[in-house]
């Protein structure tokens, strides 16, 4: 059984019936992990939604999503009261603030933590080890998000990832659990994509204060006759590994986007991105290992089914 509550902004908290219809999501990254649901309601409760601002859902206990509450929507009708509520994931914190110009003259990862997240009340669980970085700027109107990713990932290869808790994790250690999905488990539906558009067969990196250039190829693209070239202009202040790594990370980030697997399964079955599935489907004929991008689990009028996307 799905169950949640809110929270306010006085720390009170307000427990919701049980939800009759859902739809949970979570992500990578970005866009961040969102939850829509669907209750009973009593009338005259109303007032104390005014100052809900957090959303958390359980399943049997066990945490499943900590968020923002969005929106909320109040309906009566012959059956009584009803809520619908729908929240993102506490990286919308992130997502939705813009950050302040500024410049550093050396930026740690704990000095962007410290300017760019833990001013939202984001709670940090790991952080990895890696240099210092000189010469690091943050552009005015940038997200905050866009400044801890752009930090993480440029300098340290690292991608930050939320928990369902809404905690932080900027270490890059490999978690996940492997799971085998096979003609045993009851697949429901498959889906296979292999979309070129979007991909880049080359990239071109440009320094903008020495007019330096960094030229990378997608050598497997360009070999299928793939002509798409994109060029990045750094700040004049990029050093030559922020450079190359950009370039580098765009081209491997396209390429990653090209293929992926949609498996519909019933029941929850709730996996975390970063999961890794042996697939071992003879119709279609699917094998390998991959890693799971996105899970979307529902319960409506049909009943409960998950759909997950693999890369």
């Amino acid at each position: 059984m799905m169950t949640g509550y809110l929270l306010t902004a006085g720390g009170g908290r307000i427990d919701l019936p049980p939800f009759t219809a859902w739809k949970l999501k979570r992500t990578e990254s970005v866009p961040c992990d969102s939850f829509e649901g669907h209750c009973i309601w009593d009338s005259g409760l109303e007032p104390l939604l005014e100052s809900a601002c957090r959303l958390i859902v359980e399943e049997d206990g066990a945490r499943r999503f900590t968020g923002l509450l969005d929106e909320y929507e109040l309906g009566w009708g012959e059956a009584g009261g009803e809520l619908f509520l729908s929240g993102r994931g506490l990286a919308a914190l992130l997502l939705d603030n813009e950050a302040e110009g500024q410049d550093y003259q050396v930026a740690t990862l704990a000095d962007i933590l410290h300017d760019h997240v833990e001013p939202y009340g984001i709670q940090v669980s790991y952080i990895a080890s890696f240099p210092p970085v000189p010469d690091f700027s943050v552009e005015t109107g940038a997200s905050e998000w866009q400044v801890l990713y752009d930090f993480a990932r440029y300098h340290g290869g690292i991608q930050p990832r939320f928990d369902v808790w809404g905690n932080l994790f900027v270490d890059g250690a490999v978690r996940g659990q492997r799971l085998t999905i096979d003609d045993r488990s009851g697949v429901t539906g498959v889906r296979w994509r292999d979309r070129r558009y979007g991909v880049y067969s080359e990239i071109l990196v440009r320094d903008r204060g020495r007019l330096g250039t960094q030229r990378l190829v997608n050598e497997d693209f360009a070999r299928q006759g793939g002509r798409c070239r994109r060029v990045i202009t750094m700040p004049g202040k990029s050093a030559y590994q922020a450079m190359r790594y950009s370039g580098q990370f765009q081209l491997d980030r396209s390429a990653e986007e090209r293929f992926r697997v949609e498996v519909k399964l019933p029941g929850s079955w709730f996996c975390e991105p970063g999961d890794r599935v042996e697939l071992a489907l003879t119709r279609p004929a699917l094998t390998g290992t991959w890693t799971v991008r996105e899970t979307e689990a529902v319960m409506d009028g049909s009943g409960t089914g998950v759909k997950l996307t693999l890369g």
